[in-house]
């Protein structure tokens, strides 16, 4: 086992006029080291191919993660799933990249444009066997996976952009991978880098897509640790414990809370210092302790860092704010979303007195619901997360 770990992140858009999405990515694990994402792209757009695209990627990440050979897959694809009986073709094309213990990945495709890998920040051509199977043409591919491989696996939607209107044929495979070379080259998240692309092809067709589209990234990385504490303990004298057992842990410390960081500050013999270079935001400023990477204020902080959460694992519209925001939810997101990988969040149970008040928004359930919905959120990035309740 190595110290590597897969970030994926995918977006799509709607063809114009519909409602549903014909394509459809599904993540699934197999095991603690492996991991099955297929993006599928259903036949025509609207909700016959939503149905299909869902279909068949649940299918075969299900089969693949269960440990079925790669030919029974896709012969259940072939046998399950209908025939467009207009243009005599099959319901549905699909991609599947197969993370094997991180250390190598199974790339199968048929149809959707090929899957590409930039290697050390450049286009990477990698090997592909040719194999039929139930009739289809399927290329297979193993690569032994490097840190910083960037994999981006797109539905058709995506080279088709700017036909008659930015580009003659289309945006062409070349174009796109100096675009992501170009734009790999900041170490972006596989997320944003998949929202990069999309809106660049969206800018392409117009913001009127005339097809489906959706990219989906995998980049592979170091496993990268976080400890984030938040609340004191329910018993005052679990509090040394608590702050032993936080601050023994490898990688970066995020505190959130008054309270909470005075405990921490006096545990460490330092002072709680008040940040100077403090803008003027709707969010409370956040403090400094020597030792702790990030002193934050507690529960309003932190709903703003789920707000962030939920709209990073969705149509990512909110990464202006905290990608580049100098608030303590901004510099939270960011440590959490795109640095670390395995987060252990440190939470204590104490009803604080200040949150009695029937006035305010604020109660003791809150508290933990935020917990659990942060914790949520980051599980669908694709994070390692450990909860310890003091």
């Amino acid at each position: 086992m190595n110290d590597l770990c897969a970030d994926i992140g995918y977006r799509s858009i709607k063809h114009v006029g519909e409602q549903l999405c014909g394509d459809h990515v599904d993540v699934v694990e197999s095991g603690e080291n492996s991991t099955v994402v297929v993006l599928a792209d259903g036949l025509g757009s609207g909700v016959k191919a939503s149905i299909l695209s869902t279909l068949t990627s649940k299918i075969i990440s299900t089969m693949m993660a269960e440990g079925l050979s790669l030919s029974d897959c896709v012969e259940t694809i072939a046998q399950t799933l209908p025939i467009c009986s207009v243009r005599g073709v099959a319901y549905s094309t699909f991609t599947i990249l197969h993370i094997v213990e991180n250390r190598e990945m199974e790339l199968i495709q048929y149809d959707n444009p090929l899957t590409l890998l930039l290697r050390d920040g450049k286009n990477y051509d990698y090997p592909m066997t040719e194999m039929n199977i139930g009739g289809k043409k399927i290329y297979h591919s193993i690569i032994k996976l490097k840190e910083d491989d960037t994999f981006i696996a797109m539905s058709d939607g995506c080279p088709h952009a700017g036909i008659g209107m930015a580009y003659n044929f289309g945006w062409k495979r070349e174009d796109i991978v100096g675009f992501m070379e170009a734009n790999a080259a900041g170490g972006y998240t596989a997320k944003t880098l998949s929202t990069i692309l999309l809106d660049e092809v969206n800018r392409l067709y117009g913001n009127r897509p005339g097809d489906d589209a959706t990219a989906c990234v995998i980049k592979i990385r170091k496993r990268v640790p976080m400890n984030i504490l938040f609340g004191p303990p329910r018993d005052h004298d679990d509090g040394n414990r608590m702050m032993a057992l936080f601050f023994a842990k490898e990688g970066k410390h995020i505190i959130c809370g008054g309270t909470t960081s005075s405990i921490a500050a006096k545990y460490l013999g330092k002072k709680v210092e008040a940040d100077l270079n403090f803008r003027s935001t709707d969010l409370p400023p956040i403090a400094r302790i020597e030792g702790v990477d990030l002193v934050t204020e507690g529960v309003i902080t932190v709903n703003r860092v789920v707000e962030y959460a939920h709209d990073a694992i969705g149509e990512n519209k909110q990464y202006e704010k905290w990608g580049f925001g100098h608030d303590g939810a901004s510099m939270i997101s960011r440590m959490l979303f795109e640095e670390a990988t395995d987060i252990n969040f440190y939470v204590g149970r104490a009803v604080n007195p200040a949150h009695q008040n029937p006035e305010l928004p604020i109660n003791f359930n809150i508290k933990m619901n935020l917990v659990e919905d942060l914790s949520s959120c980051l599980k669908k990035m694709g994070k390692r997360i450990k909860v310890s309740y003091f």
